[in-house]
């Protein structure tokens, strides 16, 4: 399953940066979405299959290489795919608050949650830092929701 989660998160990063790059976004943040979303994608594509791996019968009896796996699916599955997709959560927030392309509070809830996702970093320093990931995993994922639903399908033109 996550494995398969690993897809529709890569195409929302697609989608979303083409969207940004659609509503004139020409700064960074559509670039930085777009590398978030696959690098986060990308690794979380790797825990899903180091925990296959970890399911195979034939990895069980070797005790070393089994607690060995553990860690780089937890290592790529936790903190590099939290990371990085606080990376994709950032690239849409903002600009989305400097381009008044999302409601602002919703905007700068997103730039918190991306906060939270970068200190997630910690969790490899310190096992106290662990509910990070989680708050920043669902949190973020939540956001990516309603940043899909709020964001314009085309730029709306003012005149004056």
């Amino acid at each position: 399953m996550q494995f398969a989660a690993s897809v529709p998160l890569a195409v929302y990063a697609a989608t979303v940066s083409a969207r940004l790059h659609k509503l004139g976004v020409r700064a960074p943040g559509a670039t930085i979405a777009l590398a978030g979303g696959v690098l986060a994608a990308a690794f979380l594509t790797g825990s899903g299959l180091v925990t296959w791996l970890l399911s195979r019968p034939e990895t069980a009896a070797h005790v070393e290489l089994v607690r060995a796996l553990q860690y780089l699916a937890f290592g790529l599955g936790g903190p590099a795919h939290v990371v990085l997709l606080g990376l994709l959560v950032a690239g849409i927030a903002v600009p989305g608050l400097l381009a008044g392309l999302l409601p602002r509070a919703l905007a700068v809830t997103g730039l918190a949650i991306a906060a939270v996702a970068e200190l997630s970093t910690l969790v490899l320093l310190a096992d106290a830092a662990a509910p990070l990931l989680p708050i920043a995993r669902f949190a973020g994922l939540l956001w990516l929701i309603a940043a899909g639903f709020l964001l314009p399908r085309r730029r709306v033109r003012t005149e004056g």
